[in-house]
């Protein structure tokens, strides 16, 4: 053995101790044994070097030492970019206003996945950073859709909590209509009905991971009792903790002027949510509480009063769960409790479409409903075990946001990571170096 530590330099056992050390703990982590057969392979890449496992440093395939040094460099620098992305932090950008004034479009964000624990890919084998489509094509998966791997999550640094900005895979994107991938499928078959979309289009299904990503704040967790009532949110009764960033739209009459565009950049309302009706001196404006007293103390404003959908009905083919049962809209919703792992329901067909997504895409099961009477597979039922955490979602442009309002529950097997940072803004309505919104770079999120 003496002789052994003798013929190798103390340098490289002093980097095999260093590597082996940070591959245990590695494997601790993700709890998958088998990777420890990497233990000899790190003894002979920085011991004994007796196999070639850096083959293209070879002189004889590759001469030129700058080629060499690309070569490393990009080999390295995928596979350590890679393990980043998947386990760490990823970048993401906002591309709608459902988030405004927390986050605007055009913010590009830091997320965290050690926040709740990185999830392993379903898909692993793909190609590099390409989210569901390869680069330059419409509809040709970047994944390889035979391998595909059940959900499972490593340890995180905390649980989800309320008021937390999440990033999730969108729950409705499992099916996709290819000329149309950026609307829900779902919403599409509501709307026009399913054999008119099945027979006009082409469909493509994706697994949970290569679903497009959003981004909302987490409103519910398991267990909590969610009401919305003239557009307020309570949680357990008690209203959300207030939050200055929250808007809903408004309706401000002026006497027949228009407000200062000028103003609006003072007060920072962007111009896609600016709407005017010359002939009735109405704005249509998205505003916070804060705006709203700004707005109604301007010389020429005669009233502004919040909008509210009070038709019960307005939601049927368009809010969660889209059943007469549930005459809710947006403004008005609920009660509904949130779901939670090893909760317990009682079934019947009057709660039924509450829970019927859940019990059978989401946890894959199947489920009939025959003369009143429910069967999850095969076996007749009065109630029901959950087997995931859910989450409930809501943008903080409550009255432009696709949220839980309109397609339900976020699936813990959903949640990608946590927003973290604002690493750069720009602002599209504005040219070069204007559109650089300073202020908002590396600034954390709330």
């Amino acid at each position: 053995m003496n002789g052994l530590f003798e013929k190798y330099p103390e340098g490289s056992w002093i980097r095999f101790a260093i590597a082996s050390t940070l591959l245990v703990l590695w494997v601790v982590w993700l709890g998958n044994i088998w990777l420890l057969a990497g233990i000899p392979i790190l003894f002979d890449l920085l011991v004994t070097k007796k196999i070639p496992w850096l083959f293209w440093r070879k002189e004889s395939l590759v001469k030129n030492r700058v080629a060499i040094e690309f070569i490393d460099a990009g080999v390295f620098g995928l596979l350590a970019a890679g393990i980043i992305r998947i386990f760490f932090i990823e970048a993401y950008s906002i591309p709608t206003s459902s988030m405004e004034r927390s986050l605007l479009p055009g913010d590009y964000l830091f997320v965290s996945k050690v926040s709740y624990g990185p999830k392993l890919p379903n898909t692993p084998a793909s190609f590099p950073f390409a989210h569901h489509t390869l680069p330059l094509t419409r509809n040709i998966p970047s994944y390889i859709e035979w391998i595909n791997r059940p959900y499972k999550r490593l340890a995180g640094l905390s649980e989800i909590r309320h008021n937390d900005i999440i990033v999730f895979n969108f729950p409705e994107g499992d099916t996709v209509v290819a000329q149309y991938p950026d609307q829900s499928y779902y919403a599409l078959i509501r709307q026009y009905g399913r054999e008119f979309i099945h027979d006009k289009f082409d469909l493509r299904t994706r697994p949970v991971d290569r679903r497009e990503n959003y981004i909302k704040r987490c409103a519910g967790l398991p267990g909590d009792t969610i009401l919305i009532t003239g557009g307020r949110l309570y949680i357990n009764g008690l209203p959300e903790p207030a939050n200055n960033n929250i808007q809903y739209e408004y309706f401000v009459r002026t006497d027949g002027t228009r407000i200062d565009d000028d103003l609006f950049d003072i007060l920072d309302i962007p111009e896609h949510s600016i709407k005017f009706n010359r002939e009735r001196s109405l704005y249509e404006l998205s505003l916070t509480t804060d705006l709203t007293k700004e707005i109604a103390g301007l010389p020429n404003v005669l009233s502004v009063n919040r909008y509210e959908n009070r038709n019960p009905y307005s939601g049927i083919h368009t809010i969660f769960p889209f059943h007469r049962n549930y005459p809710w809209n947006e403004d008005h919703f609920g009660p509904i409790t949130v779901p939670g792992r090893d909760m317990v329901v009682d079934l019947t067909p009057a709660n039924l479409p509450l829970y019927r997504r859940i019990i059978t895409l989401y946890e894959g099961n199947e489920l009939e409903l025959i003369n009143d009477k429910i069967y999850i597979n095969g076996q007749r039922t009065q109630t029901y075990r959950f087997n995931m955490d859910y989450y409930f979602v809501l943008g903080d442009n409550r009255h432009n946001s696709a949220d839980s309002r309109f397609w339900g529950f976020v699936p813990e097997d959903h949640v990608v990571g946590k927003a973290v940072m604002i690493w750069l803004s720009l602002d599209s309505e504005q040219k070069f170096p204007k559109n650089i919104r300073w202020e908002r770079m590396f600034k954390s999120i709330d």
